[in-house]
């Protein structure tokens, strides 16, 4: 027979443990957060396996009688918002110190995770911002500046549109990179005080997987060896397709006889 109650104390712990997961908490943060709802609910005995791709739940109560619930949910796609592991960090806290009724706690996660982002050009002043600025910190000039301004507005709004495609993340990086050198290459051929590689560069810094690289060496130094080296070859296989659409733009740029190279 099956428990509805711990059923659906197991489906509201694996939804915070989806949207954590979703937008790049490490695993033994999501695997605690399960955990803590569980145990907060009086039950005890619980086994959380996370990874990047999927989370695998089963839990009881230890009686003879007891049914054991599982649950697998896979995990599709992902971003980066630490604002929202945060909520559900703060909502497992007020989950397990007061009196949240499931149903309450629910609302809570469903309203988490249907927040949305931050409006458009907020964010594009802040891709802006980013590229230009790394650009300066690599040697970049005033005018180097300005352009880099303008390459992280365009490559983040291309890369907004990419993503709103469901394009995969190998073909977004490349893409976006590879306007980027050509916005580089552009300006480095009009203006003469221009230089192309600080722009590249920063413009680059932009879709540089910190988060995934910070995240698959934590997981490591915590024993999640799988989820380590899931996180580290998704870090890799992104390094590789934004140094090959700059390097692919270089050649291209090169063949057709631009002056800068």
């Amino acid at each position: 027979m099956v428990n509805i109650i711990q059923k659906k104390i197991l489906i509201l712990a694996v939804y915070a443990a989806e949207i954590m997961m979703k937008n790049g908490a490490e695993i033994y943060r999501v695997e605690d957060t399960v955990t803590r709802i569980c145990k907060a609910c009086g039950i005890n005995y619980v086994e959380v396996f996370a990874m990047p791709t999927g989370i695998f739940v089963s839990l009881d109560k230890g009686g003879k009688e007891d049914d054991t619930q599982t649950y697998i949910k896979r995990i599709k796609g992902g971003n980066t918002n630490l604002s929202k592991i945060s909520k559900v960090n703060q909502f497992s806290r007020e989950f397990t110190t007061t009196d949240l009724s499931v149903d309450e706690g629910m609302k809570i996660l469903k309203s988490i995770d249907e927040e949305p982002p931050y409006p458009l050009p907020i964010r594009l002043l802040g891709a802006a911002m980013v590229c230009s600025f790394f650009c300066v910190v690599f040697g970049g000039g005033p005018i180097d500046f300005c352009v880099a301004f303008i390459s992280g507005v365009t490559c983040y709004s291309f890369s907004a549109l990419l993503t709103k495609l469901d394009i995969n993340f190998f073909i977004r990086g490349f893409c976006c990179c590879g306007i980027a050198a050509f916005i580089a290459l552009t300006a480095a051929t009009s203006i003469s005080q221009a230089s192309y590689d600080p722009i590249i560069i920063g413009s680059i810094m932009l879709f540089v997987p910190g988060v995934a690289i910070t995240n698959s060496i934590r997981d490591f130094l915590s024993g999640d060896m799988v989820s380590g080296l899931a996180r580290l070859a998704e870090a890799l296989l992104t390094a590789v397709s934004l140094a090959s659409g700059a390097g692919v733009m270089l050649k291209i740029w090169d063949m057709i006889g631009g002056v800068v190279i």
